[in-house]
């Protein structure tokens, strides 16, 4: 069922150089869809698969930094339809094809990407949420190897996979590269100096052979602990979320 207008919200992202229609309760898109796409090292011209691109928010803040061919995939109709509707509104072809990443549409099968970037659910496990968008969103009905090895079928040889996630899922990220992509960048993110990292980036290239590389966090916000309702993201955040600067790993 689509969403009505009032159940929708129309929220700036990148300092306002993209607007995102998306719904006021259930998934929402915050930093980590932007933070997905600063990492992504895609270059003018190439291929993009957003895999599980929800509302589009992710691949729409990497082609408004840089023009690229994208493409999503959404297994929920409403939030595809959003996606189109966004690219629409910001001026950004986006090929949005509704299906499961478990069973792929053919007409992706048919594709390869010089990248695909994802935002998996952060939970394999727990109370889902009573919103159906949400709890699609952040809690796996697909398994997190079964999310991977759907990516990496979709890229081309020495393609980049580039996804965010919980600290926790980095082992089972590492085993589920093995052997099929290597050179991996690993940067973690914290929410405040001091504190252990809460989510991870990586690029992963398949088929690449080069070591991994753990990078210096980045710290999203500024002070030791959450003291009122404004911005207070550090510069380097700041740039990244507000600006569209990519994340120098």
């Amino acid at each position: 069922m689509a969403f009505s207008a009032d159940e929708i919200s129309v929220d700036a992202f990148l300092g306002g150089r993209l607007f995102i229609r998306q719904p006021k309760t259930g998934y929402r898109a915050a930093t980590d869809p932007v933070l997905l796409a600063a990492a992504c090292p895609a270059l003018p011209n190439e291929s993009v698969l957003d895999l599980g691109c929800g509302v589009g928010t992710a691949g729409l803040c990497l082609a408004r930094r840089v023009e690229v061919a994208l493409t999503g995939l959404e297994v929920q109709v409403d939030y595809a339809a959003l996606a189109r509707k966004n690219a629409l509104e910001n001026g950004i072809a986006m090929d949005v094809v509704e299906g499961n990443l478990a069973d792929m549409p053919a007409e992706l099968r048919a594709r390869n990407f010089d990248h695909v970037i994802t935002n998996p659910p952060f939970f394999s496990r727990g109370t889902k949420s009573e919103d159906a968008g949400r709890a699609l969103a952040r809690q796996e009905a697909v398994g997190l190897p079964v999310w991977i090895d759907s990516a990496l079928r979709r890229l081309k040889p020495k393609g980049w996979l580039t996804l965010i996630l919980t600290i926790d899922r980095l082992p089972e990220v590492i085993v589920s590269l093995q052997d099929r992509a290597g050179s991996l960048k690993i940067k973690p993110l914290s929410a405040r100096a001091g504190r252990p990292a809460g989510r991870f980036l990586l690029c992963a290239r398949k088929g690449g052979r080069a070591p991994t590389t753990l990078h210096n966090p980045l710290i999203l916000h500024e002070g030791s602990e959450h003291e009122g309702d404004f911005d207070s993201y550090t510069k380097e955040a700041r740039a990244i979320l507000r600006d569209a600067q990519v994340i120098d790993f």
